[in-house]
This record gives structure tokens, C-alpha cells and sequence, in this order.
């Protein structure tokens, strides 16, 4: 789902609202909901970078960006010196109180405690310096490689029955729903070290750039949200997640909690953090409620004409149909028979998409059926939807050659 270009130096924010945005545009820079840079759950796993990297100035090898620095989250995001609640944070208290039929003191009590986060500010304004060119091979290295298919396939055989019932209830792959989590916070590994209060307070009252009020205005509406939850007893006020305010294993915005999240073990409570069942569903159901088609492929078997750059118009929703693909010149390729590749896709909007290698002035092209762009949805970016495609076939490969391996051969899988 996400917008390509005019979020260029902003793409970071897009990327960052997991399942919970509705953008018309395609972003130039998204890196995922989980490039934000947390303490990890296990010390004894290498710090990595949570989710794929950015699509612009990555580093060159990945790493953390740091979690947050408490010597510097010690003034109010809400009051004034002198002690007083600014007089922008009381009308949007009142303003949200009489919306929702919230208690303005517990709205008080709980906005009281939000902490302004430099380190917020700084990671989500826009980098200075030149732009730096896209590379798609870069950024599926970082994403389809080694530890993430092991850890995987660890995680699918913990959860098998959670994610087959995942799959025969909203009709989502057990592979795409495990590509997901493993590229927003390794399989929880890394979920996030900012209180989100403070991160949203931050992003919603001092959002670090000005001309961009709407931004604001976004953090502002998820700060609703996360308050509206803490109140309502769903979400704990000292909850911690990404330096943009993203939760749990698949980093949903509270938003998305609000609308999409599932109690799947029916606990009371959905614990997108602690409860692998819980973050299951609700992926699938995100995934669902965005437009997932039950068995049909990520990308559809076509071969393109030589030049499909004029095809691709850039958007987050498909725009063609076959037949007028094929009068562009497009044919379909042949396919191994299985139950996902079937003509089914020909019935259904298709879009081509492009993966661009900016310094060689060359790209990728694959045609993408409506579920790559319901992927899109969790991330208004090409490459992360196309990361998480992949991702997916390379342990659901793995997954398959295991099960066939004679069983003197099989070893266990990398935890």
C-alpha cells in the first residue's frame, strides 16, 4: 500500500504505520515497520536490524540504530516550564474526550506521564545530505538471507496448527504470515525499546518538521488510538514498540489493533508481544480485510513484452487485466502445477510493478496480482512487499526440502 513518491525522505514514517495505513501513492523510500532500531529480547542473538532496510542510504551491513536513550527523554511531551498542560495538548484532550466518551481526567492522568523523546525526533526526521540510490538485490540480501529462513522455519514449526488455522480462516499463506513477522521484528526477537506514549506524544504535539503538518496530525490519531486502548484496558500505558509507536511481533499501529488485532487464545486480552497465536491471526486478518485473495499467487506467471517500463504506473492498487496485458504484449509462462498457481489470477486486476537498480539505471519487473498489493498495505513499499513475497518462498522451500529429506538427514533447525 504505500506512497512511493512524494514520501522520498519521509517514506520511513509511511513504512513504519504497520497495517494501518490507506495511502494512494507509492513511496520512493519505505523501509519497513521495523527499521527502528530496538534493544532485542534475547541478548544472546546478534544485534540486527529489525525488518528489511531502507530503500535509500542503507548501511552496509545491518545493524541496529539504537534504542532509546533515557538521559534524554526527561521533560514533558505536554506541559509547559512552568508545570502547566500546554494549551494544544488540553484542547486535543478535550476534542478526543468528547469524541470517544472518554474521561478527561483519565485522559489527564495517563498524558501526564508522556516524555518527549529527542531520539524520536531525530529518527524520524528527514535525512539530510544527497540521495542515495535504490537498490533492489541490496535490499532483498538483507531481507532473504540465512538466519531469517532458520528462524522461520523454527518459528512455523512452533506454530503450525495456529498458522493452518490462520490459513483455512482468512486464506493467507502460513508462509506470507511468517515472512511477515520475521521481517518486522525477527520472529519478536526485536519489537521495539521506546515507550510508545512517548513516542507518539513526541511525534503528535513536536513533530521535528513543520511543513509537514499532517504527519502530525497522523501520530496525533494514533495517539487516540493508544490512549482509547489504555483506557479501555486493552493496552498498558507503559507499553514499549518502535520509535514510531508500532506494537508487538507484526509492529501494528494502535490503529490497527483497534481494527484488525485478534485475541486468538482467547485470553481476554490480545497481546501482540507475548502471544504468537494472537499475532498470527491478526497478520491474517489484516491481510484479509485488505484485500488477500484466497489461492492466488504474490506475483502471476507472466512472461513481459521488452519494454514493460510503460506499464508500470507506480500506484498501490492494480489497474489492468489480463487481456489488456496481453495486448500490451504479455503472455503467461508456464508454471509447475501446484494448489496457489492456477489461471485464477486472470480473472482478477493485475498491476506490473518495477524493482529498480538506480546506479545501473536498470530494474526488475514482475507482474503482481491483487495480493502483492494487499501486501502493499502493511507497507506502501514495492520493495517490502516484494521482500516479504520472497522471504516466504525461500522457507516455504526450505520447509518442503526438509520434509522430503530422508530423516537420517534432517537436522535441526537453527534457533
Amino acid at each position: 500500500m504505500f506512497i512511493w513518491r512524494y514520501l522520498l525522505q519521509l517514506g520511513i514514517i509511511a513504512a513504519l504505520l504497520t497495517g494501518c495505513s490507506s495511502a494512494q501513492n507509492r513511496p520512493d523510500a519505505s523501509p519497513a515497520p521495523g527499521t527502528q532500531g530496538r534493544a532485542l529480547a534475547d541478548a544472546s542473538v546478534p544485534r540486527l536490524r529489525i525488518g528489511p532496510p531502507p530503500e535509500q542510504g542503507a548501511a552496509s551491513t545491518i545493524g541496529s540504530e539504537g534504542g532509546v536513550d533515557t538521559t534524554e527523554t526527561q521533560r514533558s511531551a505536554v506541559a509547559t516550564p512552568d508545570g502547566r498542560m500546554r494549551a494544544d495538548v488540553l484542547a486535543y484532550m478535550q476534542e478526543l474526550a468528547a469524541a470517544r466518551g472518554l474521561s478527561l481526567d483519565r485522559l489527564n492522568g495517563v498524558l501526564t506521564d508522556a516524555r518527549y523523546s529527542p531520539a524520536v525526533a531525530r529518527l524520524i526526521a528527514p535525512a539530510p545530505g544527497r540521495k542515495i540510490s535504490r537498490s533492489w538485490l541490496t535490499y532483498r540480501a538483507r531481507v532473504v538471507e540465512p538466519k531469517r529462513i532458520g528462524w522461520g522455519m523454527t518459528f512455523w514449526q512452533d506454530n503450525a496448527d495456529t498458522l493452518d488455522q490462520a490459513a483455512q480462516r482468512f486464506g493467507v499463506p502460513a508462509s506470507i504470515i511468517v515472512s511477515i513477522i520475521g521481517v518486522e521484528t525477527l520472529y519478536g526477537r526485536n519489537m521495539g525499546s521506546f515507550r510508545v506514549l512517548d513516542a507518539l506524544s513526541t511525534l503528535a504535539f513536536d513533530y521535528p518538521d513543520p511543513s509537514k503538518p499532517e504527519r502530525a496530525q497522523m501520530f496525533r490519531d494514533q495517539l487516540g488510538d493508544f490512549l482509547t486502548l489504555t483506557l479501555q484496558g486493552r493496552l498498558d500505558a507503559q507499553t514499549v514498540g518502535s520509535y514510531a509507536g508500532a506494537i508487538g511481533m507484526p509492529q501494528f499501529m494502535p490503529g490497527s489493533i483497534m481494527r484488525y488485532a485478534i485475541d486468538g487464545d482467547r485470553d481476554g486480552h490480545i497481546d501482540l508481544a507475548n502471544s504468537p497465536r494472537d499475532a498470527i491471526l491478526s497478520v491474517g486478518n489484516f491481510l484479509m480485510e485488505h484485500g488477500w485473495a484466497r489461492g492466488i499467487p504474490v506475483f502471476a506467471p507472466v512472461a513481459l513484452p521488452a519494454d514493460p517500463a510503460p506499464l508500470v504506473d507506480g500506484g498501490l492498487a492494480p489497474t489492468r487485466t489480463w487481456p489488456q496485458l496481453q495486448a500490451a504484449g504479455a503472455t503467461a509462462a508456464p508454471i509447475a502445477s501446484t494448489a496457489s498457481d492456477n489461471s485464477d489470477w486472470q480473472r482478477g486486476m493485475l498491476g506490473v510493478i518495477d524493482l529498480p537498480e538506480e546506479s545501473a539505471g536498470t530494474a526488475e519487473y514482475r507482474t503482481a496480482t491483487v495480493n502483492f498489493f494487499a501486501l502493499t498495505q502493511y507497507n506502501r513499499s514495492y520493495f517490502y512487499a516484494a521482500s516479504v513475497a520472497d522471504l516466504a518462498a525461500a522457507i516455504q522451500a526450505r520447509m518442503r526440502a526438509v520434509a522430503t529429506r530422508p530423516a537420517q538427514l534432517n537436522t535441526p533447525v537453527d534457533r
